[in-house]
This record gives C-alpha cells, sequence and structure tokens, in this order.
C-alpha cells in the first residue's frame, strides 16, 4: 500500500484551495469561526433553514409539562441543557481541573467488564452514561471526579512540557453501588465539516487501512464496521472518537438522547434503566420529544457548517511546518487530502478533495492513551484518527479548551507527546528534533 506520505515527498503540495472553491469554506477569524454557514446556502430559504437548526443547537432546553412544548422534555436524567454548553462556538470542550470542578463540556461512558475486546455491556442500572443531573423527584445518577497525576517530559534543547494523566472516580451514587465499572470520559468535539464526513467515499477509507501492517511502517489502521439495524447491512463507522456511528443522523439523535434525556425516532425510549423507577414515571415531554423535523433542522445546520479555509499558506514557518508534518509520518494517519463520492446530496459536496486531515480509521494509540474500554467494534486501545481542520481556532472560538478524547491535553503539543502505540515514531520524533521546527510543525498546526 503506497501512503500519501510518499506522494507529498515526491512533490505533490498541499493547496490552499483543497476544498475546489470557496462554497464550503469560511476565512472568518472571529469567535464565530466555526458557526458561519457555508457560501453555498445561496437563498434564503436555505437559509432560513440554517438558522433554524442553529436556534435548537443553541436552545436551553425545560422540563416538560412547560408553556412551550416545542422546547420541553429536558430529561428524567441529563448532563446538559443545550447542545452549545459542550460544544461552544461548534468548537471543542474542555475538561475539569480537578476533582472538585464540575464537568460543563465533558461526559464519562460506562460499561461493566467482559470478556469480548471489542464490545461492552452498559451497567445494568447507570446505563451506557453518568448523567449528573435530573429533573424534580428523580434521583441523578451520581457525579464523576477527575483526578491527575503529574509529570514533567524533556524535549530536545532542554524544552519540558508537562503532562496530567487523568483518573475517575465515581462518587454520590443515586441508585446504590457503581460496583466493578469500565470508565471512558470524552469532551465535545469541534463539529465543523460532519456534512463532509458523511460524503466521503468509503472505498478511500477503506483503501487505506492496512490491519496487519503489511507495509511494515508501524501503522495498522482498520475501519470500525458497524451494523446498520435500519439497513441490515454493515457500514463504516466515521464518527465519534471510537468510529462507532455511521451517519450524522445518528450522531445527533444519540447526543440529544444520551446528553439532554430527548427521545426521537431513533431513540424512542427515555434514557431509564430497569431499576429507575422515578425516572420512568416522569413527565414526557412527547413521543417523542424531540421531532424529526427538528432532528432534521439540527442536522442540515451541522452539515453546512462552513470549514475553515488554511490560514498563512505562504508563510516561511508554516511551508516548513508542513515539511516537518510530513517528516515526522503525521500524514501516515492524519491524511492530508480525501476525496468524497461521485453522488451526493447536495451535488456540491460530490467528487471534491477535502482535508479533513484523518483517514477515519482505528489506530492503537497505546497503553497511556487507552481507556481499557471495549466500545461497539472498538478496542479500548483504539481511538479514530482525529481530524484536524479547523484546530488551531479552537482558542480563538473557546475561552478555554482541552485537546483528545477527554481534553487531559490543554495544548497541541501536550496532545502530541501522549501519542503511544502506532503514534509513538511520530512522537518520539517531534521529541528529539530541532525545537525550531517543532515550533514550525506548531505553526501549521494552527494554521489549519
Amino acid at each position: 500500500m503506497i501512503r500519501l506520505i510518499a506522494l507529498i515527498s515526491i512533490g505533490i503540495v498541499l493547496s490552499a484551495k483543497v476544498y475546489a472553491d470557496d462554497l464550503l469554506e469560511t476565512t472568518e477569524l472571529s469567535r464565530r469561526a466555526l458557526s458561519i454557514p457555508m457560501a453555498l446556502l445561496d437563498s434564503e430559504q436555505k437559509l432560513g433553514q440554517f438558522a433554524a437548526g442553529r436556534s435548537l443547537f443553541n436552545q436551553m432546553w425545560v422540563i416538560a409539562p412547560s408553556n412551550d412544548a416545542d422546547i420541553d422534555g429536558l430529561g428524567p436524567l441529563y448532563n446538559s441543557i443545550s447542545c452549545l454548553a459542550c460544544h461552544p462556538g461548534n468548537g471543542r470542550g474542555r475538561a475539569p481541573d480537578g476533582p472538585t470542578e464540575k464537568m460543563r463540556s465533558m461526559l464519562v461512558r460506562l460499561s461493566v467488564p467482559g470478556e469480548n475486546p471489542f464490545h461492552s455491556k452498559p451497567h445494568p442500572v447507570y446505563g451506557g452514561q453518568l448523567q449528573e443531573f435530573a429533573v424534580s423527584g428523580v434521583p441523578s445518577e451520581g457525579r464523576a471526579e477527575l483526578h491527575y497525576e503529574y509529570s514533567t517530559i524533556t524535549l530536545s534543547e532542554g524544552e519540558k512540557a508537562i503532562l496530567r494523566k487523568p483518573s475517575i472516580q465515581l462518587v454520590n451514587p443515586g441508585y446504590g453501588d457503581f460496583g466493578e465499572v469500565l470508565t471512558s470520559a470524552r469532551i465535545g468535539p469541534a463539529l465543523v465539516g460532519m456534512g463532509l464526513i458523511e460524503m466521503i467515499d468509503k472505498q478511500e477509507i477503506v483503501s487505506w487501512q492496512d490491519p496487519n501492517d503489511a507495509n511494515a511502517d508501524g501503522i495498522s489502521g482498520r475501519v470500525n464496521w458497524i451494523w446498520d439495524d435500519i439497513m441490515q447491512t454493515r457500514k463504516i463507522g466515521r464518527f465519534g472518537y471510537k468510529a462507532n456511528i455511521v451517519s450524522l443522523d445518528r450522531q445527533t439523535a444519540n447526543a440529544f438522547h444520551e446528553d439532554l434525556g430527548l427521545t426521537s425516532a431513533l431513540f424512542p425510549d427515555e434514557n431509564c434503566s430497569a431499576i429507575q423507577h422515578d425516572c420512568q414515571k416522569a413527565v414526557s415531554g412527547g413521543e417523542p420529544e424531540l421531532t424529526s423535523e427538528q432532528l432534521h433542522a439540527v442536522n442540515f445546520y451541522l452539515k453546512f457548517l462552513a470549514v475553515p479555509a488554511p490560514r498563512k499558506p505562504d508563510n516561511p514557518k508554516v511551508i516548513r511546518g508542513r515539511a516537518v508534518f510530513d517528516e515526522a509520518a503525521c500524514a501516515a494517519c492524519h491524511r492530508p487530502q480525501i476525496r468524497t463520492q461521485e453522488n451526493t446530496i447536495p451535488k456540491a459536496f460530490a467528487d471534491r478533495l477535502i482535508a479533513p486531515y484523518s483517514d477515519f480509521l482505528l489506530h492503537d494509540m497505546g497503553e497511556d492513551l487507552a481507556d481499557n474500554r471495549p466500545d461497539n467494534g472498538a478496542t479500548g486501545t483504539e481511538w479514530r484518527t482525529a481530524p484536524l481542520w479547523g484546530i488551531g481556532l479552537a482558542e480563538q472560538v473557546g475561552d478555554k479548551v482541552g485537546y483528545l478524547h477527554d481534553g487531559r491535553a490543554t495544548t497541541l503539543l501536550e496532545a502530541i507527546l501522549w501519542h503511544g502505540g502506532e503514534g509513538q515514531k511520530s512522537r518520539d520524533a517531534v521529541i528529539n528534533m530541532p525545537k525550531s521546527d517543532r515550533d514550525a510543525l506548531l505553526e501549521f498546526l494552527n494554521s489549519l
């Protein structure tokens, strides 16, 4: 298998206009940089649909019954009252800095230990996700505290970085002792480009996998094939930190269900377990609480969020950083270019070269990043390659952000230094390269 890194080395240079034209991207640099509609929404009707979805995304949902049935149904168990709370400005969330700080844009997945290395069962009492809040008359499930162990790593030329490794402690159980439980903390990811990700040609993703490392480069990414109950077929997982969700529609509906407690046609049952009797008896906001029209509106909004255009492509430091990205083999997983399929809706998404900087494959990232929790086809050490487009605007959009799945990294450099497993060689290269090259690499990442 020929990897893109080899292609780059013989002269294919990335263009600042990978997206083919300006219909899909934005040059906005303000706090609204990740909230701009694509320019292809060129009619009042389309922009109206976008605005309707944005309104629902920003909406603070309320407990039923209320005077406005369109926005009630929050809970009975929930983590947040709006999508915006976990994805501020459509950007990244963050982890608490210690055990006394609440999780404002973070959640904790739960499951019980089992023998299957690829799948786990939800906790029989607390389900698949801890909900820290509840409506009146319903006990909340408890609280997760984040504790850190700090270490210092020395890089070339004496540069030092402080890393923090999180551990989770579940406290204040609302329904009895948690018992033996597997946990995985997740911050809200940035949301731009999701409509384009859904349109990537699946053969492009499949062709990039190398599960047995046939070319002996130390990288063995694989597709996470997910069974689609509706279509009765296997599909490629594209969304989620574990690449275990196949479509934008399901990703959005799942977030509404688990994070806000809102039912939909895809998730018609309240997120109450069999023994959470008060939860089961709570007043519903409708059947379903999130209508198909509302779900479609939010999906429309997310689908047509403009992707940030690369910045300062002619800057010598950015040019050098792009070369360092290649030399350190970062492009072997964070694939700079990938093509969308030929037939798409909308047609403007068809047959495009886009630059998400991901291969959308699962990779073993080593024990330091492992959550040791199997998750719908992914092992406890595997993670989907995180897309990098727009990452340089993360701190412009959010007041304080985190990197990696659990927000342990507070800077891009820290995120790189946590790479192990298939990313170990790239990490070591970054540690040992001249500081000027390391700075150039970060300048390049911040230009995306």
